[in-house]
């Protein structure tokens, strides 16, 4: 919103507050309730593994972990932003670790199948049949699942990667911008790929057509190492999830004070805590729908605005002395 006020002429700015507005909704839904849907199905799969609870108590025990969740998320938060990168900078890289060599040594030991895999993900994207049925009955489905599960992966041209870059003490706007490309590269590249191998290497069975979340990949794990695996990879999989609504809630907190002024901030951190327990308990299926709605609604006034200030990024990167 503050690249979009400074950098076009004041008949742009209502873009600005559009992408604020839309922001501040968005990161009740995508940073916070999603994730939190997550950190309860990787823990109640762990624990299922180990027959420590029975189905029926799922519920009870996704509410707790969303009240615990929820009280978490308001101490770090209310922190500030200090406190949210002191947080977020020594749970991601550990963990980013731990699940890299865990999904690597699913491949390894399941190397036979890997031909067979990347075959079968050819075979399926262009065989005449797929070709067919993706012009005439679901082209415009899949590019929405595509393009939603994209930006969740790396919220690539949703805008929000520039809110968190904006905190680093980097002078130059392209050495800062090249840093954040990097990121896309790591998040969908090498972590999502990874996480593709490792369903589908291991064997887990997949069900057509059935919303799937964190449990997928804990199986993919699980059929591989055994149950004693669920808990390194839940684990793991809060971590990210955590440090993501954390930094979803300082970009909700950025979009609020540009609408707003700072005495806005303290209400809208409690209440975006209070949101993870809405989000432990909701239908999974509904809260991605309701999630890839408000995403297309920000990324709209963001692309926008990109389009408008490409010229100056090309002048920018031109005008660059790299060392």
């Amino acid at each position: 919103m503050y690249y979009i006020k400074n950098g076009l002429s004041k008949k742009w700015h209502f873009l600005a507050v559009a992408y604020a507005v839309f922001g501040v909704i968005t990161v009740f839904g995508t940073g916070n309730a999603t994730q939190v849907n997550t950190i309860t199905a990787s823990i109640n799969t762990a624990l299922s593994s180990f027959n420590l609870i029975a189905p029926e108590s799922q519920g009870t025990i996704s509410l707790i972990i969303g009240i615990v969740i929820a009280i978490l998320v308001a101490i770090v938060l209310l922190g500030g932003v200090k406190r949210i990168g002191s947080v977020a900078e020594k749970l991601v890289p550990s963990m980013a670790l731990l699940y890299i060599v865990l999904a690597l040594g699913v491949i390894i030991i399941n190397i036979k199948n890997v031909p067979g895999v990347f075959g079968s993900i050819f075979a399926g994207a262009f065989n005449p049949s797929a070709v067919t049925g993706g012009v005439i009955g679901s082209l415009f489905i899949s590019l929405r699942r595509g393009v939603s599960r994209g930006i969740f992966s790396n919220e690539a041209g949703l805008g929000t990667g520039s809110i968190a870059h904006a905190s680093s003490d980097v002078k130059d706007p392209v050495e800062q911008g090249v840093f954040g490309i990097f990121e896309v590269f790591t998040d969908t590249i090498v972590i999502c790929t990874l996480t593709a191998l490792i369903i589908l290497c291991s064997g887990t069975p997949i069900v057509y057509g059935q919303a799937a979340g964190a449990e997928l990949t804990i199986s993919g794990f699980t059929t591989t190492y055994g149950s004693w695996v669920s808990i390194f990879t839940a684990i793991a999989m809060c971590c990210f999830a955590f440090s993501t609504i954390l930094g979803w809630g300082l970009y909700g907190a950025r979009c609020l004070e540009f609408l707003g002024n700072e005495k806005l901030i303290k209400p809208f951190m409690i209440l975006y805590s209070l949101v993870a327990i809405v989000g432990a308990t909701m239908d999974l299926g509904l809260l991605w729908g309701i999630a890839d709605t408000f995403n297309g609604l920000m990324a709209i006034p963001n692309l926008i605005g990109l389009f408008l200030l490409s010229g100056t990024v090309v002048k920018l990167v031109k005008e660059k002395k790299w060392n």
